[in-house]
């Protein structure tokens, strides 16, 4: 019973219908109900790399919204991509490539229709930023959904990325506590070597993904390194905003850029163990042992080669 549905007539009626109707890829781009899709504007990367930062920064503007990471990406992406094997490409899986285009206006009308449910306030003069780090496996699948949203590809050096998540799952850290990471704290605390690797590859998956989608999305994009924005925050928030054709009042922004500064903290939210760690580039030479950073940078090799070529390779100098 369950073959039916591919038979040569089914097969044949369905050529038919698409030869004879609009084709499946502009009905992926159909007008959808629910939010705008040039309303909104992705920020894409990997966790521990200032997306929260940066998503405090353009909520603080009149009228944005922030959505915490939906993980609409990490559903479709880690399905689509990792957790099937070669199923992808066969007949009978529901999220298989060669039927991509029935459920990417499913996808499209998901997104669309969850973001206007819990942000009705996104009105014409507004915009809803996607804070999807951890759903960054599934950005290629979501920028071709969505093609007219605007995205922000965030990258932060990978021995930071790596320090940062260590920090975080340390005993006794702010995300020890969660009963989803408790096991990954247990892990690192018998091994730190092996999570390292592990987040490492994280990483891997997560800004070649991003990468791919930057790369193929003609829409508005901007890409942004942690290191910029630290080191010049307003110059860099204002390039953003340019390259995203979003209009901005720079004193506004100003004062949003200023009230999140890390300065501005207070100093029980920051620290070792806290969800605001250092605000500091390179923090990593302190963090990492020198096996630590040789897994990192043996792993990440070719991302460090694209984007941070002039310390891709420390060997021999730590």
């Amino acid at each position: 019973m369950g073959g039916t549905i591919l038979t040569p007539r089914f097969k044949q009626a369905w050529r038919r219908a698409v030869r004879k109707g609009e084709s499946l890829r502009s009905r992926a781009r159909r007008p959808s109900r629910g939010m705008r899709p040039e309303k909104i504007v992705w920020i894409f990367g990997t966790g521990r790399s200032g997306s929260t930062w940066l998503g405090s920064m353009m909520e603080g503007l009149e009228g944005c919204a922030v959505w915490n990471e939906p993980l609409v990406g990490n559903l479709f992406g880690n399905f689509h991509y990792f957790r099937v094997g070669e199923r992808k490409s066969g007949t009978q899986y529901i999220l298989g490539e060669p039927y991509k285009e029935t459920w990417l206006g499913p996808m499209r009308d998901l997104v669309l229709g969850g973001a206007a449910a819990r942000f009705p306030g996104v009105d014409e003069g507004s915009y809803l930023i996607i804070k999807e780090p951890n759903g960054s496996i599934g950005a290629p699948l979501l920028m071709e959904a969505l093609p007219e949203s605007r995205m922000i590809f965030l990258i932060r050096d990978p021995r930071d990325v790596v320090a940062s998540s260590m920090d975080a799952r340390s005993e006794g850290s702010w995300l020890s506590e969660r009963t989803e990471a408790r096991r990954s704290t247990s892990k690192q605390a018998r091994n730190p070597n092996v999570y390292v690797r592990m987040r490492a590859n994280s990483y891997v998956q997560q800004i070649e993904k991003t990468w791919q989608a930057y790369r193929a999305h003609g829409g508005r994009k901007a890409m942004v390194r942690y290191e910029d924005l630290r080191a010049d925050t307003l110059q860099t928030m204002k390039r953003i905003y340019s390259e995203l054709e979003i209009p901005v009042q720079v004193t506004e922004l100003a004062r949003s850029v200023e009230k999140n500064s890390w300065e501005n903290i207070p100093e029980e939210e920051k620290g070792e163990g806290k969800k605001r760690r250092k605000a500091k580039s390179g923090g990593w030479r302190e963090d990492l042992t020198a096996r630590q950073v040789e897994i990192v940078e043996d792993v990440t090799a070719p991302l460090l080669k694209e984007f941070y070529p002039h310390t891709a390779s420390t060997r021999g100098a730590l």
